[in-house]
């Protein structure tokens, strides 16, 4: 029987380092990814860094069905945070500050 890993972990420090790099970043990545919102937008590249940040099985990466919206992303941001914050942290705040216009 395979052993099982234990999911890598993330830290608020970390994961506000993430938001804060793409919040910088936001002008850029609205510019190459113009379909949907930008609240969306950034919260879908959000999902994508933390899938390869925290180096996600395909099983554990989330899946869409229909068209994606913000809340959409949002709650897969909270999924891939489930069980991998260390110490555990308040996402909120920094997906607030990702999403402020």
């Amino acid at each position: 029987m395979a052993e099982k890993i234990a999911p890598t972990k993330i830290s608020e420090e970390e994961f506000a380092k993430l938001c804060g790099g793409i919040f910088e970043d936001r002008e850029i990545i609205w510019k190459h990814n113009p379909i949907g919102t930008r609240e969306e937008i950034l919260l879908w590249m959000l999902v994508s860094v933390l899938v390869s940040y925290l180096s996600l099985e395909e099983v554990e990466t989330p899946c869409f069905n229909g068209r994606p919206d913000a809340q959409t992303y949002h709650d897969a941001v909270l999924f891939i945070l489930n069980g991998r914050k260390e110490p555990d942290f308040d996402e909120k705040v920094h997906l607030q500050e990702l999403t402020a216009e």
